[in-house]
């Protein structure tokens, strides 16, 4: 039976009652450069082994993460996961587990998520943290609108080392808002003047730690600069195993935590789905998005765990409600968790450490290359250089050879002037020796 519900007529009276002329007009928002003019060259239709055969040749084009030396970061890492984390989420209980409205059938899924936040809380230094976000930009978007209920201000300044992607959600809530928005340009030498951006009405401070350059940042004197003028700092990570070595966020004055927790538990995945963590200080755990997960006792005097905290719109009234997120990326914490158990705390440091060794070994290799220049002098596990001509063409030219070397930071920030030449660079604990040496060979036969 063809399922064809709607008729034209049909159409044309949902359209009026809505009040719009055509489908068109819906999406309004969305630009018009980046929707289809025509559409997808693909065939109408087609059979269930001609369509597999199709996309199967479709995606043979790709280069995988796994088949070569892989130093692409930006925001999404490849690490290694233990072949028990994903034996273990995909336990019935867990994979088929829904959001725990019932707490005396969903013990264990409450329990979990209550290890997550205690999880998170201990990394990023701060009181309290929610049972997860959707990933790490719209953890950084809702930060903002929290920031903005807590200070009951709605300017926002956002450091220009901040992931461009996480800037476009920023961007996002702030065009559909309407909230003042002072963004600084992408500047990786570090030399942007965010303390001077910070006034009277400003609601925030978004500083990112190692920012999208990796550069290493104290955040201590823009914290202390921030609270003078009454506004709140938010610090976003986007590498979470760097907080193995680096101090967290808490310890420097951090209201609000904002990360992505895919390095821990999680693939890559082609960019999703990840995990979204968010952390801060108790007194403002009423305005934090999300859920939370408590502990308390039955009837019975035993340990139990209960939702203490559900402030989203799917719970109470939209008017009341701090968030419309309505799903907790629940089997990527669950991941997340698993794996930073299996680790433990000095499993964390030394994986930290072996990441940090990688990168300060190769940044050495690829700065002694001729015309090849460090431009991040601190760094956890990525860092930038500057290269003779266009990024863009020396990363392809990588691929051609059989190395995925990096993001130019013009394919991020188009827009944005001085970055044409620049390509970031992650080295994780995945990466050889061998790695290495092929990646620098690589480049050295490009640039020659």
């Amino acid at each position: 039976m063809r399922y064809l519900p709607l008729t034209d007529a049909d159409r044309q009276s949902m359209l009026a009652t809505i009040g719009v002329q055509d489908i068109g007009e819906l999406f309004a928002d969305i630009p018009q450069d980046v929707r289809l003019k025509e559409l997808v060259d693909l065939p109408r239709r087609a059979g269930e082994m001609d369509v597999e055969r199709q996309l199967g040749a479709m995606a043979a084009r790709n280069t995988s993460a796994s088949s070569v030396p892989f130093f692409v970061g930006c925001g999404a890492y490849k690490h290694h996961v233990p072949a028990s984390v994903d034996h273990l989420i995909q336990r019935s209980e867990f994979l088929t587990a829904y959001t725990p409205y019932q707490p005396e059938v969903s013990q264990g899924t409450l329990q979990v998520l209550f290890e997550f936040q205690t999880q998170v809380a201990m990394l990023t230094g701060m009181e309290v943290a929610n049972a997860s976000m959707y990933d790490g930009s719209t953890a950084c978007g809702e930060a903002v609108l929290m920031a903005q209920r807590l200070t009951r201000r709605t300017r926002a300044v956002l450091s220009g080392g901040l992931h461009p992607q996480y800037r476009n959600v920023v961007e996002m809530l702030a065009d559909l808002t309407e909230f003042p928005l002072h963004a600084l340009s992408a500047d990786p030498a570090g030399d942007e003047d965010l303390i001077g951006a910070i006034d009277d009405e400003t609601a925030c401070v978004v500083v990112q730690s190692p920012d999208v350059f990796g550069r290493v940042r104290d955040l201590s004197a823009i914290s202390a600069a921030a609270h003078e003028k009454g506004a709140l700092l938010i610090a976003v990570v986007t590498e979470v195993v760097s907080l193995g070595a680096l101090k967290p966020p808490g310890e420097m004055g951090a209201d609000i935590v904002a990360a992505e927790g895919q390095s821990i538990g999680v693939g890559l995945n082609f960019g999703g789905p990840y995990v979204g963590l968010l952390a801060t200080q108790r007194k403002f755990t009423r305005q934090m998005p999300g859920r939370v997960c408590g502990e308390t006792v039955d009837a019975n005097g035993k340990r139990g765990f209960v939702l203490t905290l559900s402030t989203r719109e799917q719970h109470i009234r939209r008017e009341k409600a701090t968030s419309n997120i309505c799903t907790n990326s629940g089997l990527c914490a669950l991941a997340f968790t698993i794996h930073l158990s299996l680790l433990g705390e000095a499993g964390l440091m030394r994986l930290a450490r072996i990441n940090h060794a990688n990168a300060v070994v190769l940044a050495d290799a690829l700065s002694g290359i001729k015309d090849v220049e460090l431009v991040t002098p601190a760094f956890f596990n990525e860092f930038t250089i500057r290269v003779p001509g266009k990024g863009i063409d020396t990363v392809e030219a990588l691929a051609r050879k059989g190395v995925l070397g990096g993001v130019p930071a013009a394919r991020l920030a188009p827009d944005q002037a001085g970055l044409d030449d620049l390509i970031i660079v992650a080295a994780t604990e995945v990466n050889s020796a061998d790695d290495r040496e092929t990646y620098v060979k690589a480049l050295q036969e490009v640039l020659s």
